[in-house]
């Protein structure tokens, strides 16, 4: 559609007028922490054994000597922290792929846990480590484990270069009942508008994921692309057609809904009360450690270095990777309130006021009517929650704003070098 698409390059300006970051000013690189509250602690582990053809993440190939140098970084990186006043309630380990060394990971849990109070730990990980760790990522107490699927259909797994390392699509329902009751939620990320990806295929997905996985929740993202992985990605799986966008989106969202699940996001579907999928539609500030993390902390966005040699050694030296920074003004602050909480499907306008001292209403009344007269809000007293279309715009708005990211991404691999 003509004004998806008008939608989407507007999107694209004012996500990248945000995401303009400049060196940081301080030692540590880290503000200073709220002493009256906890934040959610991301950790980025960018080591992989496949580096896929369409990731656009901080991903490096995966080395043994590495790694394990890596995760004692990370750990001592999170001491500092804790150190500069930041106190913890939840972790999301992300990557890449977290599960590489499955020995360190549960170090690094058991630290989390027992060093800094942390309650509650989510990780990424890929098929593989179902068949050979899954047990051990549950003893060590990650509550939610996140499995990147992608696809059942061994013809696109083949494409993204997955069927040999993570095994077909029977392999890998076959991991997933199994190991679906290990954890407090398993969450299984699913992806869709891949270019060789027909209507058929993806209905078959989702037959498997609410019949004979029943899985507890599920994530579908659309695909995107990034200056670095575009041409690769082009090549390995073809070229994107947005135009089919919001149709497959609506059968997944049908589908899902009238089989039994409920949103959790406006990607995300969850059956019964499982953990959250994304972090940041429940926790608005939160602290990112390690190479290639972001955090959103006081209003400033802050970027970490991408290069693996640099981190190690400001870590050894006594400082954060954390070497970038946006301050954000309010009311772009505010759009950022708007944008996350209306991800997770609703937003309360006398709490939103009162997170900002002033009236919220008013300072983003442009924004609030233009999303009442395209449809894609309504409002019930002071709360505004998403229409059916709203919720695939919201999906577009998050495509764009990670599409953003993944400029800067680009930009901050060009810096490697250099530092």
């Amino acid at each position: 559609m003509i004004v998806d698409r008008l939608i989407g390059w507007y999107l694209r300006q004012v996500s990248r007028r945000h995401l303009s970051f400049k060196p940081v000013e301080t030692n540590s690189g880290l503000p200073a922490a709220d002493p009256d509250r906890s934040y959610l602690l991301y950790l980025h582990v960018p080591f992989c054994v496949v580096l896929c053809p369409f990731c656009s993440f901080h991903r490096v190939r995966f080395k043994q000597e590495r790694a394990e140098q890596y995760f004692r970084a990370l750990e001592r990186e999170v001491g500092l922290a804790s150190e500069s006043g930041f106190r913890f309630h939840e972790a999301y380990i992300g990557g890449g792929t977290p599960t590489v060394l499955p020995t360190e990971l549960a170090r690094l849990v058991k630290t989390l846990r027992d060093e800094h109070g942390v309650a509650r730990v989510s990780a990424e990980t890929n098929p593989d480590d179902l068949a050979n760790g899954a047990e051990v990522l549950a003893d060590v107490g990650i509550n939610r484990l996140s499995v990147g699927v992608q696809s059942f259909d061994d013809e696109l797994l083949r494409q993204m270069e997955r069927l040999e390392k993570y095994g077909s699509g029977d392999q890998i329902r076959r991991r997933l009942k199994k190991s679906s009751e290990r954890f407090e939620t398993l969450n299984v990320d699913m992806m869709f508008n891949l270019p060789q990806q027909t209507e058929a295929s993806l209905q078959r997905d989702l037959d498997i994921l609410t019949g004979d996985v029943m899985a507890a929740q599920v994530s579908f993202y659309p695909l995107m692309s990034a200056p670095t992985t575009r041409k690769a990605m082009e090549k390995a799986i073809g070229r994107v057609n947005y135009g089919r966008e919001r149709r497959l989106y609506r059968r997944i969202a049908n589908h899902m809904l009238e089989s039994g699940y409920k949103r959790s996001s406006a990607w995300c579907f969850s059956r019964g009360d499982s953990m959250i999928d994304e972090y940041i539609t429940e926790n608005e500030e939160y602290l990112g450690l390690g190479s290639g993390a972001f955090s959103y902390v006081n209003g400033t966005l802050l970027g970490s270095t991408f290069s693996i040699n640099n981190y190690i050694r400001r870590v050894d030296g006594g400082k954060t990777g954390v070497t970038r920074r946006s301050g954000m003004k309010l009311r772009d602050q505010m759009r950022y309130h708007l944008l996350m909480n209306l991800f997770g499907g609703s937003l309360d306008l006398s709490a939103a006021s009162a997170r900002f001292d002033r009236s919220f209403g008013t300072s983003l009344a442009p924004e609030l009517l233009g999303l009442s007269l395209i449809g894609a809000i309504r409002k019930t007293g002071d709360m505004l929650t998403l229409t059916e279309s709203g919720q695939y715009l919201w999906v577009m708005i998050m495509r764009e704003f990670f599409a953003s990211v993944n400029d800067f991404r680009e930009k901050m691999r060009l810096q490697i070098s250099a530092e």
